[in-house]
Order: structure tokens, then sequence, then C-alpha cells
């Protein structure tokens, strides 16, 4: 009987491990469940380390944020190893693997050992199954392995290269909206040099970059926690920031054509929206006004002089559209949201670490 029960546990570790696996790699959807080892892992991780990092400042708390993506993908991938390992080794013992090897002894650290060996495919033969179902799990084991680090090689590059492609946007914003990115820098710098053309181009890339960050870190949620490299830059202060410019341009705060505004808004709205939903936080709980009155004056007086009566309804309506679910991310990821008015320090371009 307890070889049964161990064998029945063993095939249920396996099979949960590998369709974890499968949801996380392969799997280009969005997955509700939360039961899961993933969801599990980065929970019982996350919390303790945004804890530490709440106690720390400056670049000494970005750069322990900015480690904790990568190092829990490797975790995550060993820790999936190991309970496929695990499982298989648990086959061996339940079914009476008979193992042929020098001293002619066996226990479970010896169905281990095997389990490892096949896993990993080293093919040491120190160790080896001397019966016909022995053989069948081994060779599947073998199979399974040989798969697992398969996926693991073609993921990490699609991961990284989801990342780069989201990242040049954010570069971007340095010099066209400042370090950190505001939207009342960011019509200030195009009002003097810029065009109805031009916002709308921009715009548009921001549309196409939107849909692919919602794409990308639904289907990949880890890319939620990976930081960009410069202190003062984040994806989320730049979804942040694009939603602010186009809440502006259809409040009727900025005298510019509102229809690829109002596409922009959407589609960023929409990303915003379905990343929060990952956390599983109340939005309505986190909310924090980015736009006292004091900022909100300052605002007008810089790009709104035109703005009609009912454009600050308008604003504080569209405002209650994504505010709440970009500060329920900020709290999540402790990244800082952008100010709506231009930041006194220079950009990021323009200061070295070699500067007075």
């Amino acid at each position: 009987m307890l070889d049964i029960v161990v064998a029945i546990v063993s095939c249920l570790l396996v099979g949960v491990v590998l369709w974890d696996a499968f949801e996380v790699i392969v799997l280009p959807r969005r997955v509700n469940r939360d039961l899961r080892i993933a969801s599990l892992f980065y929970q019982a991780t996350w919390f303790p380390w945004s804890l530490i990092a709440r106690r720390l400042r400056g670049n000494t708390r970005e750069t322990f944020l900015g480690a904790y993506a990568p190092l829990s993908l490797i975790v995550l991938l060993g820790l999936w190893a190991l309970l496929l390992v695990v499982g298989f080794a648990g086959l061996h013992w339940s079914i009476g693997t008979v193992v042929d090897q020098p001293d002619n002894s066996a226990d479970f650290g010896t169905d281990l050992y095997l389990s490892a060996s096949s896993f990993f495919t080293l093919g040491l033969g120190d160790v080896t199954p001397d019966s016909s179902i022995s053989r069948f799990v081994t060779v599947l084991e073998g199979g399974t392995g040989f798969g697992f680090l398969a996926l693991v090689i073609s993921y990490v590059p699609v991961l990284y290269q989801a990342f780069s492609r989201r990242e040049v946007n954010v570069s971007l914003l340095d010099s066209r909206a400042g370090s950190p990115p505001s939207a009342g820098e960011f019509l200030l710098r195009l009002g003097r040099k810029g065009t109805t053309e031009q916002l709308r181009d921009h715009l548009e890339d921001w549309e196409r970059w939107s849909a692919e960050l919602l794409e990308s870190h639904l289907s990949y949620p880890i890319l939620t926690l990976y930081r960009s490299q410069h202190e003062h830059q984040s994806w989320l202060a730049a979804l942040t920031m694009v939603l602010d410019v186009c809440a502006l341009i259809m409040s009727g705060f900025v005298e510019y054509p509102a229809p690829q505004a109002k596409l922009t808004f959407a589609i960023t709205r929409h990303a915003a929206v379905d990343i929060a939903q990952i956390f599983g936080a109340d939005p309505h709980d986190r909310y924090v006004d980015r736009l006292p009155p004091e900022d909100f004056a300052r605002l007008k007086d810089l790009v709104g002089q035109n703005a009609g009566p009912d454009a600050e309804g308008r604003l504080a309506e569209m405002r209650m559209m994504y505010e709440p679910y970009v500060s329920a991310i900020s709290e999540y990821l402790l990244m800082p949201l952008p100010s709506w008015l231009p930041s006194e320090r220079p950009d990021d371009w323009q200061s070295t670490a070699w500067s007075d």
C-alpha cells in the first residue's frame, strides 16, 4: 500500500511541475489560478525581499530590487528541476528499482542519485537499473530532463528580448520627457519644437509599445519585476506618463487632435488594469493622489491656459480610470510613479559618474 501511495504522489508531483513549467514558459496567455508552484514561490520570496528593500535607500535599494528578478528566475528553474528529480526518485523507490552497482546496496539515496543522473543526462553508468519497468522510468526521465533543459535554453532569450524591446522606448523618454518622465515636461518639450503630426507619431509609437507590453507581461509576468538600468526610469513610470498625456489631451487641456490619444489611452489603460490584476491587490485601497491642488494649478499654467471650464472635471474622471491601478502596481513593485510636473533635476544623459 505504501508503494502505491508513493507512486501516486510521485506521479502527481512530476505532473504538477511539468504543467507549471508549461504554463510559465510555453503557454502564451495569462493563468488566473493562484495555487501554482510559480505563484507560491514568488509570493513566498517577494514579500521578504521587498520588506528588506523598503529599509534601503537610493542606488542600494534599486540594485537590491534589480537583482530579484534574474535571481528568482534561476532559483525557480532549479526548484522545478529538484522537484522533478525527487518525483522520479520516488517512482524508482515505489517500483522497487533494482540497481546494478559495485557494492550491490540500494536505498532511497541511490534512487535519488539515479534520478538526478538520468534527469541531467550525465550517463555516468556507475548505477544502472536492472529491470524493464525501471529502465522505462529512467528513459522517460532522461527524455523529460532533455526537454526541460531545451525549454529553459529557449525561454531565457525570449524573455530578455522582450525586456530589451520594452526598455528601448523607456530610454527614449530620457531626452523627451525628463528623468523621471512627466506629462508636463513631455508636452513642454514637444510644444517648443513639435507639431501635431509629431505628437500623433509619438502616440502611435506608444500605442504599439503598450500593446506589446500588455501581451508580453501577461504571458511572462516575471517581466514586471525586471527593472530598468537607470534609477529614474521604469516601465511603470513610462506607462503612467503616457496615460497622463492622453488624459490631458482628451480633457481639453492641450490643443491637439484627440482621436489618436483615445486609441493610445485605451490600450495603455488596458495594459495597466490587466497587469495590476496579476498581483491580486484591490487598486482602490492603494490609490494615491498624484495631483494635489497646488500642483494642478502649476500644471494648468504650464500646459492648460486654454482649457475650458469643464476640463478639470473631465481630467478627474479620466484619472480615476487608471490611477488606482498604477498606484497598486507601484505599491507592490516599489516603483515610484512619475509626477505630473517637470522635474528640477537634469536628465540622465546630462549627468555621469564623474559629474561635479
